[in-house]
């Protein structure tokens, strides 16, 4: 099933069912917010916008944490596990904040978005007792160093 939404970015868009993700208590600062699509920005681009379906203005750079950070992990709670229905198959995505250039930009490492990619069901995890923090500059990732030389293309 299709359906079209408004974006502030690209207008009108189709988007499918299996890119909407539902949280169900929304996500911190935006609990009203409880259906997102999650949009690719291409082929080769690691990086996605996770779009409100109900609110053109709202949308957050997106990417999978692991593409700039192969070392990155965190042990998720069992109660989130289990609000999640997660059994085996998991993904992550972390909020990037943009700044005038990708190598000053930040990723918010201390709350990733982890999603139950069976049920497209999603909740934004807040770390305890980690290093993470919410601005690691790309610029500092390990992985980091193949796309920030793209970035003059």
């Amino acid at each position: 099933m299709t359906m079209i939404i408004e974006t502030s970015s690209w207008g009108k868009i189709e988007v499918q069912e299996e890119q909407i993700i539902h949280f169900n208590k929304g996500i911190p600062g935006f609990e009203e917010e409880t259906q997102f699509a999650i949009i690719p920005y291409g082929d080769n681009n690691p990086f996605s916008m996770m779009q409100s379906i109900m609110e053109p203005q709202l949308s957050f750079l997106v990417v999978d944490p692991f593409t700039l950070e192969p070392n990155y992990e965190f042990e998720l709670p069992d109660h989130e596990s289990l609000e999640l229905k997660i059994e085996n198959n998991v993904s992550v995505l972390c909020i990037v904040t943009l700044q005038a250039s990708l190598r000053e930009s930040s990723i918010n490492l201390l709350a990733p978005i982890v999603i139950n990619p069976v049920t497209n069901q999603g909740k934004q995890i807040i770390l305890h007792d980690t290093e993470y923090a919410t601005r690691h500059k790309l610029s500092e990732l390990s992985g980091a160093e193949r796309l920030l030389a793209k970035e003059g293309e």
